[in-house]
Parts: C-alpha cells; sequence; structure tokens
C-alpha cells in the first residue's frame, strides 16, 4: 500500500509541475499537497501553514548556454539507496556561477540540479535546495530545453529535498561543484 500510495504522490508532483498556470499557482497547489497527502514530507505532528519562500524575482531567470563536459560523480545517500551515480550532461554557464546538470544513472535515469548557495543555513536548507529531480517528478518548471545547448533555469523554483522537513528522509545534497559564491534569494526558505 505504501508503494501505491508514494507512486500517487510523484504523480501529483508531477501534475503540479505540468499544469501549474504560474507561480504562485504552483506554490498554492505544492501547499495543498504538503498539507494533505500521506506520502508528504512534513511530519503529521507539524502545525502546517504553508511553505515559505522569497518574492518571485525576474532576476533569478536566465536563459543560459549548457557546454559539454563529461564527468562523473557519485553521492552516498547515507540510507538505503546507499551510492547514488551521476553522468555530468553539461556545465550551464549562469549568471550565478557554474552549475553542473546530472543525469541519474539507474533504472530510468532523471534530470538533476542541486544548488547550494550562500543562504544556505541562514535563510534556506542548509544541504542545500533543488532546481529539478526528474525522478520525483519535477519537469519543466525549473529548468527547460530551449535548444540542444542552450537551457532557461527560474530559479524561483527552487525547493528544499525532503530530508529539509523531517529527519526519516535521506537526499543526496549538492555536490561541491554546484555550490555558488552568491546569495540566490529565490525559491524555497528554510522550513523551520
Amino acid at each position: 500500500m505504501q508503494a501505491l500510495e508514494l507512486a500517487g504522490y510523484r504523480a501529483a508532483v508531477a501534475d503540479i509541475y505540468l499544469n501549474a498556470t504560474g507561480l504562485t499557482d504552483f506554490r498554492d497547489r505544492r501547499d495543498r499537497l504538503f498539507s494533505s497527502h500521506p506520502q508528504s514530507p512534513i511530519p503529521r505532528t507539524d502545525d502546517f501553514t504553508g511553505i515559505r519562500y522569497f518574492p518571485p524575482s525576474d532576476d533569478f531567470i536566465a536563459d543560459v548556454d549548457l557546454r559539454e563536459a563529461p564527468g562523473t560523480i557519485e553521492i552516498d545517500t547515507a540510507g538505503p539507496d546507499g551510492v547514488c551515480r551521476y553522468d555530468r550532461v553539461g556545465i550551464l554557464d549562469t549568471p550565478w556561477g557554474e552549475l553542473s546538470l546530472w543525469w541519474l544513472v539507474a533504472y530510468g535515469g532523471g534530470l538533476f540540479l542541486p544548488v547550494r548557495d550562500t543562504t544556505c543555513g541562514d535563510q534556506t536548507y542548509g544541504g542545500g535546495r533543488y532546481l529539478t529531480d526528474t525522478v520525483k517528478g519535477t519537469h519543466g518548471r525549473g529548468v527547460e530545453r530551449l535548444s540542444p545547448s542552450r537551457v532557461r533555469l527560474d530559479l524561483n523554483y527552487l525547493y528544499n529535498p525532503s530530508c529539509a522537513y523531517d529527519d526519516r528522509w535521506l537526499c543526496p545534497l549538492a555536490p561541491p561543484e554546484n555550490r555558488l559564491d552568491v546569495p540566490v534569494r529565490a525559491g524555497e526558505l528554510r522550513y523551520r
């Protein structure tokens, strides 16, 4: 039963990413899902009133080049997933610094873009946030393909990994090459 609940949760996440009419609708739908779904990362004991976010900002939307840069990393999740291997899709040359876009090397695969910036630990989750993790259904909002070598990034869609809400979750965090030396005041704030 729990596996079916989790599959339903992932389908609901994908529906939000694919069908929300804009950032405000996206955030509202996400709050409703987090408050009601049994697979929500928010502990049932919390008095959940909604996720807190930075105000939307066009300063954190950019069309950027994606250049080839083969590479592989392994991230130990310290949980049942063990060590996950990722292949670098390429390096994104962003106004905030370089970021590597990754592909999870596993059944089905998926794009993964974790980001850690100087707000982490103070205003945002200390381990960093995700812009996309398509294995979990986060399609097309934060990372949008414009051409084979060009991508639109919208950091207003940065979100906390599940481990930011509850210690029962274990999450791969941003590797050193995805750590920006600037504050990214966009997306989700620290939960607590």
